[in-house]
């Protein structure tokens, strides 16, 4: 057959010329059904399971394919393509004065068979083309619903997307399909498997569910979905596959014991399928001889409103299936399937898909059989209300409805094409297109734009990848104590602009097929308790570590973090708390003693203090120079009042006070005994021959004037000291991990020994005199009580150094005011004790012959 074409001829009649030969290169007899119309719109719908392919030789005519397996659903298909067409003809406000007709053809689950059919729509079924001289008219088909499985709709928009055929797809959900620059002309009301995938994790997600297997179908849907959810899921991180297997297409026996005996000893309870209906039946009939039970399956769209799944025999293993279905519809459907009736269709020789339904409803045949095997022949009158099928059970209409949208689809592109006025279209020159010059890349334009809302208030719309707005409902396969089985709606996963994947699930309509009924485990290992950390398993997937325990100082969360400065980690190593704080507190036990005997003794100073006021006029007190014994007790009281400010939180002025108040305190309280010591010494001298002199050097003004000298040193020493380097408080926690140790830091070392050297300087010498002094007469005898005062003093703070330098914290605090309130408490009893006991208990020795030394019973 040879085509000439003229100049100027319309590109889609060319191309179309080319699609008849190829079509034509093998003679197929498909399975079809036609209605004429001003429009024609193509369907491919899987009216078959499969085909059998005859071998064909070099030495043998070509044999036709047989199709077999009649699917009862997939005529369904086809006949709701027929009813919207009915329904939109009816509509006057929807392409009036324009009457749609349609073409359907089977693929009979074949790809070869598919794609000549697509072939058929897009070149027409005449023999030869009767081509007008001014090459006019319209395509065969303006577009074409289908095609269901998405390794077809490959084929075909690879093919016909070369001559901007437009294609809408009611199944194929392949990612791939949304490549806009392989496939121009594709258009889909279902969602694409990118969604999907997202819509399972959400799932899983929602479930806590880490580990999960995931079997896919040996097609481009089951290849794209596992490369699509294997780098969602990691993108997520919302788990990890114990295992991705991919199901035979030929049904290999030993592979399916090979993938269910792997399901079978997995540690993974759920098990995702992303396959056909046909790839589960196999599936599942290992799974039955294997007994493998405890799994919670979920199911993708292409299987989870399966009926043939859903019997006694296979639901103790598949029942509480969760699985995604498409958006279900009520179309008022089944009134116009009961007007199914045949030769009310034209077909192609005689291979008319109504009477294979009927043939296959009513188990009869319209010819009789060649070798006289007998059987009921088919009047064509039967009852279809009589017969329990599922071709008339119209509650659960989920692809039908997508069906009905892309039908819906195509008529609304093409109305809007139609209502286009003269000089205000979008095209070149501001033209419209019209049926007589109708060029199927204009038609793409109008749907690429369509926009619309359906009877049921569901928007179609596609986006720039020709997708439809994704939505699915969430689906529980509920098995009834009566034996039957139940597809329930439990939620849905929509996308929105907004929100993004958005899950909304009711879990008290779910049902869970364990002895539980309760929401299955599925980890490879179980969360790390508190206070450990995960620690990943060599080889394996992320989700499979161990747990091992935090450090002290850290605390868990996917990796042991440490705590900030001022915390630490409980003792579970779940959280971080405060650190314990320490310092000599009042509230302390050692606390609460030293307070205690400081106030002791300032208290006794003071009570001392009043009895030498209460007996001021009295030998004993006039006789040791009660001047200076005042300043002392006065100074002693300030000592033991100073211990004070070694107590509690340190602050800074307790720091800078505290070291100032002891040191300029006991240096006043030194001096005061060393100018007694030095008096002594001078009364002492003056008693001898020519040695009067000597006591005008250590009158009252000149011994309160040595005292202020002397504590006046030790006053510059403590302000150069605060203001060079002054004490500060500092948080210590070198001591303790744990702990933070609150402590004054002397600031500079040279000033604190400075201080404390020029007390020890002072001690010392009043030690020496006293000393000298101690063999003195009787009436001279404070030497005595001065030099064993000193003695205690000076050993309490010759052991108070290296008991201070090794302390910590708190107990080096402790030392220091022990080491205040002894010596303190020595100076006061040593040189107050003896002279309250005289003046207390023996008022009969408080007289000036007793002090001067004579027998008082004389």
């Amino acid at each position: 057959m040879t085509y000439q074409l003229n100049q100027g001829q319309k590109p889609w009649i060319q191309d179309d010329i080319t699609l008849h030969i190829i079509s034509h290169l093998v003679q197929f007899h498909l399975n079809s059904m036609h209605k004429a119309g001003d429009v024609i719109l193509g369907g491919l719908f899987e009216v078959h399971y499969t085909a059998i392919f005859p071998e064909w030789t070099f030495t043998t005519e070509p044999q036709q394919p047989t199709c077999q397996g009649f699917d009862t659903l997939g005529f369904r298909h086809a006949m709701t393509m027929a009813f919207t067409i009915e329904e939109i003809n009816r509509n006057v406000h929807l392409l009036p004065n324009v009457t749609l007709g349609y073409s359907l053809y089977d693929n009979c689950g074949a790809l070869v068979i598919g794609f000549s059919s697509a072939l058929s729509l897009a070149s027409g079924r005449e023999e030869q083309f009767l081509l007008q001289e001014n090459c006019t008219g319209t395509p065969p088909v303006l577009g074409i619903v289908g095609d269901s499985y998405s390794t077809f709709s490959i084929a075909t928009s690879n093919v016909l997307g070369l001559y901007k055929m437009p294609i809408v797809s009611y199944f194929a959900t392949c990612s791939c399909l949304s490549d806009r620059h392989r496939f121009p002309s594709f258009f889909r009301t279902i969602p694409s498997d990118t969604f999907q995938v997202r819509a399972m994790i959400q799932i899983l997600k929602h479930f806590g569910w880490t580990w999960v297997g995931l079997l896919v179908s040996d097609d481009d849907y089951g290849l794209h979905v596992a490369q699509s959810f294997q780098s969602d899921l990691a993108q997520s991180g919302a788990g990890c596959l114990a295992y991705l297997e991919v199901l035979p297409w030929d049904s290999d026996s030993s592979e399916l014991r090979r993938i269910v005996h792997l399901i079978k000893t997995s540690t993974a309870r759920v098990v995702m399928v992303f396959a056909h209906e046909f790839h589960m039946i196999h599936l599942m009939e290992e799974v039955v001889k294997q007994n493998v039970t405890g799994l919670q399956w979920m199911a993708s769209e292409a299987w989870t409103a399966a009926a043939v799944l859903q019997t006694p025999r296979l639901m103790p293993y598949l029942g509480g299936t969760l699985g995604i279905a498409i958006r279900r519809g009520e179309l008022g459907l089944k009134e116009f399937l009961l007007q199914v009736r045949p030769g009310l269709h034209n077909s192609d020789d005689g291979n008319n898909m109504v009477h294979q339904f009927w043939e296959h409803i009513f188990q009869c045949k319209f010819r009789p059989p060649l070798d006289d095997s007998g059987g009921t022949l088919c009047t064509g009158q039967e009852d279809l209300e009589k017969v329990e099928t599922e071709f008339l059970d119209v509650s659960n209409l989920r692809p039908e409805y997508n069906i009905y949208k892309a039908v819906y689809a195509l008529a609304y592109a093409l109305d809007d094409m139609l209502r286009c006025e003269p000089g205000r279209g979008p095209f070149r020159g501001n033209s419209c297109a019209n049926l007589q010059r109708t060029e199927l890349w204009q038609l793409v334009y109008y749907l690429q734009n369509v926009n619309f809302t359906t009877s049921l208030g569901d928007r179609v719309s596609f986006d720039e990848n020709g997708d439809a707005l994704p939505i699915y409902d969430v689906m529980n396969w509920l098995w009834l104590p009566n034996g039957r089985t139940k597809v329930q709606n439990v939620g849905e996963v929509k996308k929105s602009s907004v929100k993004g994947e958005e899950l909304t699930l009711d879990e008290n309509k779910i049902f869970w097929n364990f002895e539980s009924k309760k929401v299955p485990r599925s980890v490879c290992s179980e969360s790390c308790p508190p206070g450990t950390r995960l620690a990943r398993r060599k080889g394996q997937p992320v989700c499979c570590f161990d747990c091992i325990p935090c450090s002290e100082g850290k605390m868990n969360s996917m990796e042991c973090t440490s705590c900030p400065e001022d915390f630490w980690s409980s003792p579970q190593r779940d959280l971080c708390v405060p650190k314990k704080t320490e310092f000599l507190s009042y509230h302390e036990p050692l606390g609460i003693c030293l307070t205690t005997a400081s106030l002791l003794g300032t208290f006794v100073s003071a009570v001392v203090f009043g009895i030498f006021i209460h007996h001021r006029k009295t030998p004993i007190v006039r006789a040791n120079n009660s001047e200076l014994s005042f300043h002392l007790l006065v100074s002693l009281k300030l000592c033991f009042l100073c211990s004070l400010l070694f107590i509690g939180r340190p602050r800074l002025w307790t720091c800078q006070l505290r070291h100032a108040a002891f040191g300029i305190s006991f240096v006043l309280c030194v001096s005061c005994i060393l100018v007694k010591t030095v008096v002594v010494l001078a009364v002492f001298k003056a008693s001898k021959p020519g040695g009067g002199a000597s006591l005008k050097w250590f009158g009252p003004l000149q011994q309160r004037g040595t005292v202020l000298a002397l504590t006046s040193v030790q006053a510059a020493i403590c302000t150069a000291w605060l203001v060079s380097a002054s004490p500060a408080p500092h948080k210590n926690t070198e001591y303790h991990n744990d702990k933070i140790v609150y402590e004054c830091v002397v600031g500079s070392t040279v000033g604190f020994a400075v201080l404390l050297g020029y007390i020890g300087f002072l001690a010392i010498l009043s030690f020496l005199l006293a000393f000298m002094a101690r063999n003195l007469p009787d009436n001279f005898n404070e030497a005595k009580l001065i030099t064993f005062s000193m003695l205690i003093f000076c050993a309490v703070w010759v052991a108070f150094v290296p008991a201070y330098i090794n302390s910590p914290g708190k107990y080096a605090d402790a030392v220091e005011v022990f080491a205040i309130l002894a010596s303190s408490f020595g100076l006061l009893v040593a040189l107050f004790g003896p002279k309250c006991y005289i003046i207390l208990l023996k008022p009969e020795r408080n007289t000036k012959k007793a002090i001067m030394g004579k027998d008082i019973n004389k």
